[in-house]
């Protein structure tokens, strides 16, 4: 039986109540109308505001630090940003596309060809170029810019989905604070690969299967790791279809996702005569997958003989992503973050050459800091603000050191 509150009648047209306790009919009773999308993107950037505003007040600390100390050392800040290490080479296929290859000079056989960079980020920024008078260079940087407010804001989404809100602001502040966020800043392709591939996993532990899928195939146009992407959202979706057979929408998810990635590799085997194409431009490169043998023989190297300040923090970073993987899995994290994090931890530990790049290859992993960001979130604001700033004190000064001083690829 239904009991129902007295109303008070209207002083204006007084009626009687009725006393006997009816029920409602289902006639009179609506369901909420469902949020717009316009409200649901109002609520998620008021949500995400602070921790979008700290990330941006981080990375432009960062930039402005690299300015005073470029302009001490007679270079353009814009030069370094745009134009350093990769971000040449993706300013060449912007503006002559692909076809640009320089002979190797540190060992025999070695040979730079720009088909081992994934084409989405350059084509961005060439349609950026067509439509803004600011130039390529300026036009790279702002599309890099773009992609890293975006990629916060989606650290930030999926971040508070699982671990709540306080978390997730800390999560975005200690990703843009670590030693090698400067690439972040850079004409680089991890902040447009970390936009898709968080927003990605956002919609996939939100079940939003066909928005999953469409991300990781931009994520796979990214980079070469973002293979990562697509492996998430697969495993994730069939997990969900064992459950749900008939969904049709994750069926299609797991099938569309590697589609990206397995497109332009598929792309660069034709173009060179042989379906592992892309693998044999990336051996040319001196890069390739041994298992781990070049990155533990690279550390002995360093144990017994002295190395540089670059070669000491990428081992510190790589020993942290292992640990910080193992804690992922007694956490029992939600699947499809920890197959993010374990395949891109995999390739990068995994892969031989360019070990000074490795902590950028690592920079895209950010449900790895997810233990530290709880722990930030759940420190004393006194102990949190020194944290904070002792980290944005080693993160600008050191990319800084790394744009202005280091001479090893980044």
């Amino acid at each position: 039986m239904v009991v129902t509150e007295p109303v008070e009648p209207s002083p204006v047209e007084p009626s009687p109540v009725d006393p006997s306790p009816v029920a409602p009919s289902r006639s009179t009773v609506r369901a909420p109308r469902p949020a717009s999308p316009k409200a649901l993107v109002v609520r998620a950037a008021t949500g995400a505001g602070p921790a979008v505003a700290a990330f941006v007040v981080a990375r432009a600390a960062g930039v402005m630090v690299l300015t005073l100390w470029a302009h001490r050392t007679h270079r353009h800040p814009r030069d370094l940003l745009g134009l350093g290490w990769d971000g040449l080479w993706y300013h060449r296929i912007a503006d002559w596309g692909y076809g640009t290859f320089i002979p190797g000079w540190e060992a025999p056989g070695l040979r730079y060809d720009d088909l081992a960079f994934f084409p989405l980020y350059p084509m961005a920024v060439r349609a950026a170029d067509t439509v803004l008078p600011v130039g390529s260079v300026a036009s790279a940087l702002l599309v890099a810019w773009a992609g890293a407010i975006a990629a916060a804001w989606g650290v930030f989404a999926v971040a508070e989905r699982c671990y709540g809100r306080r978390t997730a602001t800390a999560l975005v502040v200690v990703w843009a604070l670590l030693p090698h966020s400067v690439v972040l800043s850079m004409a680089y392709t991890e902040p447009l690969m970390t936009a898709f591939a968080a927003w990605a996993l956002y919609a996939a532990v939100t079940r939003r299967w066909l928005t999953a899928g469409l991300l990781a195939v931009l994520a796979g146009l990214t980079r070469p790791n973002a293979v990562a992407v697509a492996a998430a959202v697969s495993l994730a979706a069939l997990a969900h279809c064992r459950r749900h057979p008939r969904d049709v929408r994750a069926w299609t998810a797991a099938a569309v996702a590697p589609l990206g990635w397995c497109g332009y590799v598929g792309w660069v085997g034709l173009r060179e005569g042989h379906v592992r194409g892309y693998f044999e431009v990336q051996t040319r490169w001196g890069s390739d997958f041994d298992f781990g043998h070049y990155a533990l023989h690279y550390v002995k190297h360093m144990v017994l003989g002295p190395e540089t300040l670059t070669a000491y923090v990428s081992t510190a970073m790589c020993a942290a992503a292992a640990l910080l993987l193992v804690l992922a899995l007694l956490d029992r994290m939600p699947l499809p973050l920890f197959v993010y994090s374990a395949v891109l931890v995999v390739i990068t530990l995994g892969g031989a050459g360019f070990f000074s790049c490795k902590p950028r290859f690592l920079l895209p992993a950010f449900p790895l800091l997810v233990p530290c960001a709880r722990a930030l979130a759940k420190a004393r604001p006194r102990t949190a603000a020194v944290a904070v700033v002792t980290l944005a004190g080693i993160s600008l000064g050191y990319g800084a050191y790394l744009l202005t001083v280091v001479t090893v690829p980044l």
